[in-house]
């Protein structure tokens, strides 16, 4: 069975040191695995909610694409996109707000950490909060639900975000699916074992407490400024180290394999200096970042070649969210109008009959709906690549019926014209499709 996986990071920043060990290098590993679909993208529209500088953003998401890159992400073999070139999403968005109780909102920890940084200071509990703070969790729930990841990797303050996107794709199901699944439960996946870095401090990594470690930004030079600025204790030369309460150890061992990272540790155990310990980490280092570091500065200096790669991810994402969105629009009554004849037309009988009806969907597919006396719709199909192939299929349906097409399967039934899956049905809505071409076969 093949996983989908789907990851995003925010363009507000350059990335760092734990940046890369954190999330983009594990990512980059999985996506090499069999059975894994991944899905990669920057969450640019996130990023407006917590930067209005727009050359920061503008920067950042050249940055991030260019930092996925030259680690190693190859682009042919997983969806790599800005979040902010699949207009589906937004749309999705606004669908699921719809559905989302508001007091579920209300218990979102970001949304109540900001409260309670309001109310310890006396202010109005949502003074400086925008809607987008509020929301996030909704957009977020729309960039899982709209390519129906099966696992999504966050960490642990993240696990409420997904259990809040499987609440609202529930209620979706719910209400608008008639026996139909529109989205999967995604799972969230902790992986204790990737690196939470700690950073020049000890804290965690973060831009927030001016702790971090560049990545490629200043090239060596910077990279070996910042370890040098580590905090360490303040045992000389000579005198046994606690490898396993330092912050230099943890960094190293990040990087090194598990024999360098047990011989690093000896060596301060047995008295290595912190000068000497810092250059060694320095050079774990650089053997791993300096040959990205290349391909990095290529890559910025060629940003015509990140868009596009970026464009033809786009793409890639595309060729499914439009369809599906498709779907959704229809399930959610934003269909084409059916026109309704006046009283004593003579195109009532006509207009009156149930009837196929044939469309070309934004990624170029061709589909058909079933339409019963009413103008209320059956079933829409799934799509075809030529015009004929949907023809051919609603001729059979329409000289057969539905009776020796329907396949029994879980939660319903498959409609397939040979090899070809038309649509799936519950029970209710196969009996619809029985009567509505019982009544075409009589008019």
């Amino acid at each position: 069975m093949t996983i989908r996986v789907l990851t995003g990071i925010t363009t507000s920043g350059t990335p760092h040191l734990g940046n890369y060990a954190g999330a983009i290098r594990p990512s980059i590993q999985a996506s090499l695995q069999p059975g894994v679909d991944a899905f990669y993208f920057m969450a640019d529209y996130h990023a407006l909610i917590k930067c209005d500088d727009p050359q920061r953003i503008a920067r950042s998401r050249l940055e991030i694409a260019a930092t996925w890159l030259a680690a190693g992400l190859d682009a042919d073999k997983v969806t790599f996109y800005r979040q902010s070139d699949i207009p589906e999403i937004p749309e999705l968005c606004w669908m699921l707000t719809c559905v989302t109780a508001k007091g579920l909102m209300n218990r979102a920890h970001a949304y109540k950490a900001a409260v309670d940084v309001n109310v310890a200071k006396q202010a109005e509990p949502d003074d400086g909060i925008s809607m987008g703070l509020f929301s996030y969790p909704i957009l977020m729930a729309a960039d899982i639900l709209m390519f129906n990841a099966h696992k999504v990797p966050v960490g642990r303050d993240q696990i409420q975000h997904l259990e809040m996107a499987r609440d609202i794709a529930q209620r979706f199901n719910h209400l608008y699916g008639a026996g139909r699944e529109f989205f999967v439960m995604p799972e969230a996946q902790v992986d204790d074992e990737v690196a939470t870095l700690p950073g020049l401090d000890g804290r965690k990594m973060s831009k927030s407490y001016d702790n971090t470690i560049p990545l490629f930004e200043g090239g060596a030079k910077a990279l070996r400024a910042a370890v040098a600025r580590i905090v360490t204790d303040s045992r000389l030369p000579g005198e046994p180290k606690d490898a396993e309460n330092s912050h230099l150890y943890t960094l190293y061992r990040a990087f090194a394999t598990p024999e360098e990272s047990l011989a690093f540790r000896h060596e301060l155990e047995a008295g290595l200096g912190w000068g000497d310990a810092k250059q060694r980490l320095c050079d774990r280092l650089e053997q791993e970042l300096g040959p990205m570091r290349e391909r990095y500065a290529e890559l910025m200096s060629a940003p015509n070649r990140i868009e596009d790669i970026l464009q033809a991810g786009a793409e890639k994402a595309r060729k499914l969210s439009a369809p599906f969105m498709a779907r959704l629009r229809d399930a959610v009554g934003l269909r084409a109008t059916v026109a309704v004849p006046s009283a004593g037309s003579s195109k009532d009988k006509s207009m009156r009959q149930a009837r196929f009806v044939s469309f070309r969907d934004e990624d170029g597919r061709f589909r058909f709906r079933l339409l019963d006396a009413a103008g209320q719709e059956v079933f829409l199909s799934e799509g075809f690549a030529n015009p004929k192939e949907a023809g051919e299929v609603i001729r059979q349906l329409q000289g057969s019926g539905v009776d020796g097409f329907a396949i029994p399967e879980a939660g319903g039934f498959a409609l397939q014209v040979g090899a070809i899956l038309v649509c799936r049905l519950d029970a209710e809505r196969l009996e619809q499709a029985r009567q509505a071409l019982a009544a075409m076969k009589q008019d």
